[in-house]
């Protein structure tokens, strides 16, 4: 009976895979993808049966072209000619990020500059006279501030939008998008658009002389999962159609939905994977309560306080450096108190480590670069990874030690403690760690998926095993997807 569970259970994942599948590529149909380079700039163009205007579409902080694809497919269906690219330090763009983060003529003027580059490119490739702009968070106030420097600026489509450099009057045509569940920014789009109507509602158009300004809510969304909202998408649409007086259509296929059942059918489709590598016999034996705590609470609570007197700066990713100490310190820690109570586990199996790390960057990544977010390094980043693998290894390694044999209360108790302590080490040093928040969504994401393949091979050839695959996946996962940055 319970290989038949297994097997209907492999059926299942196997079903929601290919519908998913089916989905995804379904909003690819009839859209021709090319990849072309702007100076170091890559930029990936989409079109369809027609050669309509032209858009540019840019990503928020720690994103990438693939993230922006949603919108970039539907508006080339609809036949816009569509340019989206990597800004310098994210994605594949081989040049991190310059200058300082927290001023104009910082960071933003090097991606001010870069966006430029590709709004000219835009119009050789095309001969539009003016580019549609489309950007999600970072990106919204770069792009205000392009279209203030060159005449060649159309409509403008804002996800998420903070920049102070919206007034009455500029930019002329604007949609506004927010999430639902982004009271903040939500708000500001509501200011945005009573600068031209003060008695417009959200949802609601206001014109005043040329200018002409909406701003709706993208129902129940937040910050990321606005990139596959079908209503934002939609409105988006249609604000081009308006500008240039188009009838462009195209269908909007749940995609969102598409790749968080493709990933989860890839998470659960490694169980009979992992059972390919012979048992190994280990035990899994939890710890009570108290054991659980004494191994647990000095590594979340030690490892920020000590961590945070450790201040380097030799990794080209912000936070990298004091992340790689974090999880070394922790894991070591946790590592140390579990041998005291658990006892040392059985050395791992190298045959199954590598094949947990194979099929969670290969088979689960590449479905995500494909369909969601960069999943692959430029050159510039495998040296990283191997400096963040110092960090990631014991930790993971006494992550998945701790896990092995432990109810689920302990699990996510584990977990939340992990991020806790992340927490605690940025209100230690604000200032410096800040970006430590952008990072937490990744680890929780990390164990959602990654994690819980490492539990299916911990069960078959024993947490050291896993431990070793989750290490090596994890400083990919990190290295891969945070913004390369040259100060």
């Amino acid at each position: 009976m319970s290989g038949w569970r297994v097997s209907l259970g492999t059926l299942v994942a196997l079903a929601i895979a290919a519908l998913s599948l089916f989905v995804l590529e379904a909003q690819r149909a009839g859209v021709e993808i090319s990849r072309v380079q702007v100076g170091q700039t890559p930029v990936t163009v989409m079109r369809g049966a027609e050669d309509g205007p032209a858009v540019v579409i840019a990503h928020g902080f720690a994103g990438s072209r693939q993230m922006m694809q949603g919108y970039g497919l539907v508006l080339a269906q609809a036949g816009y000619r569509v340019f989206a690219f990597d800004f310098e330090g994210h994605g594949r763009h081989p040049v991190p990020m310059r200058g300082d983060l927290d001023a104009v003529e910082g960071t933003t003027r090097y991606l001010v500059a870069q966006t430029l580059e590709v709004v000219k490119a835009a119009q050789e490739a095309t001969g539009s006279e003016t580019v549609a702009l489309l950007g999600h968070s970072m990106a919204t106030d770069v792009l205000v501030r392009v279209a203030q420097e060159t005449g060649a600026a159309g409509p403008l489509v804002l996800l998420s939008a903070f920049s102070k450099e919206i007034t009455a009057t500029h930019p002329q045509s604007l949609l506004l998008v927010t999430g639902a569940w982004e009271p903040g920014l939500a708000g500001f789009a509501e200011d945005a658009l009573w600068m031209v109507d003060a008695d417009a509602a959200l949802g609601e158009t206001a014109t005043r002389g040329e200018v002409s300004r909406r701003a709706v809510l993208a129902p129940f969304a937040e910050h990321v999962s606005i990139l596959h909202s079908r209503v934002a998408r939609q409105e988006a649409l249609d604000w081009l159609n308006r500008y240039y007086g188009r009838n462009g259509q195209a269908t909007v296929w749940p995609t969102g939905w598409a790749l968080l059942g493709l990933l989860a059918a890839l998470t659960a489709l490694f169980a009979p994977v992992a059972r390919v590598i012979p048992a190994s016999g280990e035990p899994a034996r939890a710890l009570t309560p108290m054991g659980f705590a004494l191994v647990l609470l000095p590594a979340a609570v030690i490892t920020p306080l000590v961590a945070v007197l450790v201040n380097l700066e030799w990794l080209p990713v912000l936070v990298a450096d004091y992340l790689a100490v974090h999880l070394a310190l922790y894991g070591l820690l946790l590592g140390g108190l579990l041998l005291w109570l658990k006892g040392a586990p059985w050395r791992p199996d190298l045959t199954a480590a590598v094949l947990l790390a194979f099929w969670g960057v290969l088979v689960f990544g590449m479905a995500l670069d494909r369909y969601g977010a960069n999943f692959w390094p430029t050159p510039d980043r495998l040296s990283l990874m191997g400096a963040l693998c110092v960090g990631a290894i014991p930790f993971m390694l006494a992550d998945s030690w701790l896990a092995h044999g432990a109810p689920l209360w302990q699990r996510v108790v584990a977990r939340v403690a992990f991020l806790a302590s992340l927490g605690a080490a940025v209100a230690l040093d604000f200032e410096r760690l800040f970006f430590l928040i952008m990072i937490a969504p990744v680890i929780l994401l990390f164990f959602l998926t990654f994690g819980v393949m490492g539990r299916m091979s911990a069960r078959q050839s024993g947490p050291a095993s896993a431990g070793l695959g989750l290490g090596l996946a994890l400083a990919w996962a990190i290295g891969v997807s945070f913004p390369l940055f040259q100060a």
